[in-house]
């Protein structure tokens, strides 16, 4: 194969699939490299899914189902799969018209509407498809669907953050009726508390990520401490976001596959991985900005681009992590956020 880079950015788009624009620095070469590898998988992943969703419609939980899922959705089944086992299908079903009169009565609450119409053009400017000359521009789908969310869940309303996630769920399905009901799987069950007013799900699973590094990954977790970098300055936005602009889109797509089957434990297997992976390169670090300059660049190597591999890493990298491990470290740390809150 030829890798010239110049040949490279030369046969590969300069935007991708979804309507981002590739960064100045971005790899044309090993992206060709990996897409010629990853197009084989792409395509005996979809013949597997077409013969599993033309025996059954309806994607019920189960083994078989789960490690397709870590395997990969392909894009033209993901809204589909995502709505299914995340109980978003069923919900929407359940509130024929809900959405469209959450959005209707939202449009009243000139609070919401101020927050949401601030964050529009913040979001995606990297994303031709979010930009207001485009036809259509999703910023009025992503407009109708924070309104309407923020509606819907009076608790979290809107917050920063949400924005993004909205635009990606857009983006996949297509719909803002089945990006709303997505959103709301995602905030009102699937991420804990991460966008209440206090953000107290977020603060807690970022200990636990902190916790669990102490156990798998000692030696960061020392030198964390040693440099006195508390686990927010580095991975608050991992967690907020979901890995958007922080991963490549396919592989915060892939993971996002898991996340909406298997819950946000997933969150901290990757985590974990990509600090495991990095380990020896951030132990380099000197000093307290140091780190913090260590934990970006780990989010831009080439394994990040490898989404399958990373995938099937993210799975046997941290080793076990029990549900009931998760729980009671999030117990602890809510108390201990309780009492100094107290």
């Amino acid at each position: 194969m030829d890798s010239d880079p110049e040949t490279a950015k030369d046969r590969i788009p300069r935007i991708d699939i979804y309507g981002f624009e590739r960064p100045e620095e971005f790899d044309y070469a090993f992206y060709e490299d990996f897409q010629s590898r990853y197009l084989e998988i792409l395509t005996r992943r979809a013949i597997k899914w077409s013969k599993l969703l033309q025996k059954s419609t309806v994607v019920e939980k189960s083994l078989k189902v789960k490690r397709y899922i870590r395997k990969g959705i392909p894009n033209e089944h993901r809204s589909y799969v995502w709505m299914m086992v995340s109980g978003a299908q069923a919900k929407m079903e359940l509130n024929p018209g809900y959405y469209r009169s959450a959005l209707v009565d939202g449009q009243n609450n000139a609070k919401l509407v101020d927050a949401v119409v601030t964050d529009l053009n913040r979001t995606f400017p990297d994303n031709v498809k979010f930009r207001k000359n485009a036809s259509p521009c999703l910023q009025q789908t992503l407009y109708n669907v924070l309104v309407a969310f923020g509606h819907h869940n009076k608790a979290v309303g809107y917050c920063q953050g949400m924005n993004f996630i909205t635009g990606y769920l857009i983006l996949v399905t297509k719909d803002e009726e089945k990006a709303f009901w997505l959103l709301d799987a995602l905030i009102g069950h699937i991420l804990p508390d991460y966008y209440s007013p206090a953000m107290i799900g977020l603060k807690i699973d970022q200990e636990v990520l902190g916790d669990l590094v102490n156990i798998k990954i000692p030696a960061v977790g020392g030198l964390m401490e040693k440099h006195g970098v508390m686990w927010t300055l580095v991975v608050s936005r991992w967690f907020i976001c979901l890995f958007i602009d922080i991963l490549p889109v396919e592989t915060v797509l892939r993971i996002w596959d898991c996340l909406f089957y298997e819950g946000s434990k997933v969150l901290f297997r990757v985590a974990l991985t990509l600090i495991k992976q990095y380990q020896a390169f951030i132990l380099e670090a000197k000093n307290f900005p140091d780190v913090c300059d260590k934990f970006k660049a780990i989010t831009k190597g080439q394994l990040a681009t490898e989404c399958h591999l990373f995938m099937q890493k993210i799975f046997t990298d941290p080793g076990t992590l029990s549900k009931t491990t998760i729980g009671k470290l999030r117990e602890k740390h809510r108390s201990q956020l309780l009492t100094q809150e107290q």
